[in-house]
């Protein structure tokens, strides 16, 4: 019996990981931005949409944001320096 409701419970995992939202990376020609969506996208830039790209799908939030990092044809998002509030504290 505790055989049965382990095989049950495996299978009820494998389903539902199965399941589980996909990722996919988008360029989004109206934002100029590389966005991350949560549905299979549609590229429709040939014929006047915004969306010029996809790239997925990607499994967990993380992979679709480290491939976003990765693109070429994403815009590299600046990171303020840490640096900059320094200057009041020499005073």
């Amino acid at each position: 019996m505790k055989s049965l409701l382990l095989a049950g419970a495996v299978m009820v995992t494998a389903g539902t990981s199965a399941f589980g939202a996909d990722y996919w990376v988008v360029g989004d020609r109206a934002s100029n931005k590389c966005e991350i969506v949560t549905s299979n996208p549609v590229i429709n830039a040939q014929v006047g949409g915004n969306i010029w790209f996809g790239s997925g799908p990607y499994r967990s939030l993380d992979d679709a944001k480290l491939a976003r990092t990765t693109l070429s044809a994403c815009p590299k998002v600046e990171q303020p320096s840490s640096d900059a509030g320094d200057e009041d504290k020499l005073d």
